[in-house]
Formats: C-alpha cells, structure tokens, sequence
C-alpha cells in the first residue's frame, strides 16, 4: 500500500515541476514525525470510523513506507535520457505514453531499490504500531511484554528481535527476487 501510494505521489510530482518544489517538503517534513507518536492518533482517528487495528497497523506500516518509495521513484522517472525525451516528443508521443513507455522502465533499478528500503521499513512500522493498536498477537505485543520481563527471561525477548529480523529478510530477498525477474525482461535488456 506504501509503495503504491509513494509511486503514484512521484508520477504527480514527474508531471509538474511547480508540484514538485511545492509537493517535497511536505513528504520529507512527514518522515520527521515519530512514528510512535502519530501510531496512537492514526489508531484512535481510525478507530472512531470504524476500522480494524490490522488496517490501523497497516497504514502506518504504509505511511513509514511511502517515502523512500515516493523519493527515489521521483529521481528515476528523472533520469530518463533528456535525448531519448527529445526524441519521443519529436514524433508526437503525449506526457503519458513518455511516462510508461520511457521514464518507468529508465526508473526501475530506482523503484527496486526504493523496494528493497521498504520491506523492511514496513516490517519496522508494523511492529511499532501494533502496540498502539492494542494487537498482543504480534510480534509488536510480543517484545514489549518480553521487555518487562527482559532481566529475568532474555531468550523470549533475543527471540523476538531475530524473528523480526527474519521477516525483513525474507521481504527483502523477495524483493531482490522480484528484481532479477522484471529488471531481466526490462526494455533496455531486451534489445
């Protein structure tokens, strides 16, 4: 959900320059926010209207990962060869058909790498915001009660912190995964 809310904020933003410098300080002003402070406000706000913790929980996971998703999609579509740009406008192709068929495949390595901070990111976020959420059945709940009891029973709380661990892990390598199969069949490889 992060990544998809990041990549569409950076197509906007690759659209307009004047939505850009207006639109950045915005998105970097809300990673300056601690995550443990907005997670009670998301909760509650979430709450009054009905929503589960598990999607409270997921939207923050998703707010943590927007950003290095938004950043480096933006520094991808960017990066597109000026003459390759130049070219397409030379024989008429619109904003939208250089879009999809220039900048996002130029921005892949950039979008990938976004991905590969995100994973983890979301795993982080998850953790920290099921606490807010009241959720004892996650790994959140389970290393703030293994913490209290940290002096007498380290094992429970070491445990906690590797599987948590793992899971970033493992959603990084999917991933790197992900990566070598789109990258591979990606335009420029194909020619």
């Amino acid at each position: 959900m992060g990544a998809a809310i990041g990549f569409a904020i950076a197509v906007a933003l690759s659209q307009s320059r004047f939505l850009e410098r207006g639109i950045i300080p915005y998105v970097v002003a809300s990673q300056t926010i601690p995550l443990l402070a907005i997670a009670p406000m998301v909760v509650v706000g979430l709450g009054t209207k009905g929503v589960t913790d598990w999607i409270s929980v997921a939207v923050l996971a998703a707010y943590l990962t927007f950003f290095p998703v938004t950043i480096n999609v933006l520094r991808g579509l960017q990066s597109a060869d000026p003459r390759a740009v130049e070219l397409m406008r030379s024989y008429a192709a619109g904003r939208w058909a250089i879009l999809w068929k220039l900048r996002v495949p130029a921005s892949l390595p950039f979008l990938f790498s976004a991905f590969r901070i995100a994973a983890p990111l979301s795993i982080v976020g998850a953790i920290i915001a099921e606490p807010a959420a009241s959720i004892q059945g996650g790994l959140g709940g389970a290393i703030v009660n293994f913490n209290q009891y940290y002096s007498i029973e380290p094992q429970e709380l070491w445990a906690t912190n590797t599987i948590a661990a793992l899971v970033g892990i493992v959603f990084f390598l999917a991933v790197v995964v992900v990566e070598k199969i789109v990258v591979r069949r990606a335009p420029e490889h194909v020619a």
